[in-house]
């Protein structure tokens, strides 16, 4: 049984950070891409990043340079440290197994970005 459980959402002022992180069990981790999404109310999910099984990364436009995402495939965790938060960075963030069409979603964890 895949599971993936994401943590570290909270509320926090425009130009903090926040560390999320997801805990992967039930598939063999590092045979697979890992990536957060993102919704925000009233908007379509999207792409916040990725990391492959070799590493590499990708993000999308509104966050780079702000956001670093990594993985430990010893651990079988994937975590996005998020930098310089703004308003617009609130939304509910999704771990997925997999890109494009992700095999598997968590159950996501509130992000909130306010003064």
């Amino acid at each position: 049984q895949v599971q993936l459980v994401e943590s570290g959402g909270g509320l926090v002022q425009p130009g903090g950070s926040l560390t999320l992180s997801c805990a992967a069990s039930g598939f063999v981790f590092n045979f697979y891409v890992m990536a957060w999404y993102r919704q925000a109310p009233g908007k379509e999910r999207e792409l916040v990043a990725s990391v492959t099984t070799g590493h590499s990364t990708n993000y999308g436009d509104s966050v780079k340079g702000r956001f670093t995402i990594s993985r430990d495939n010893a651990k079988n965790t994937v975590s996005l440290q998020m930098n310089s938060l703004r308003v617009e960075d609130t939304a509910v963030y999704y771990c997925t197994r997999g890109i494009g069409s992700p095999l598997n979603w968590g159950q996501g964890t509130q992000v909130t970005v306010s003064s």
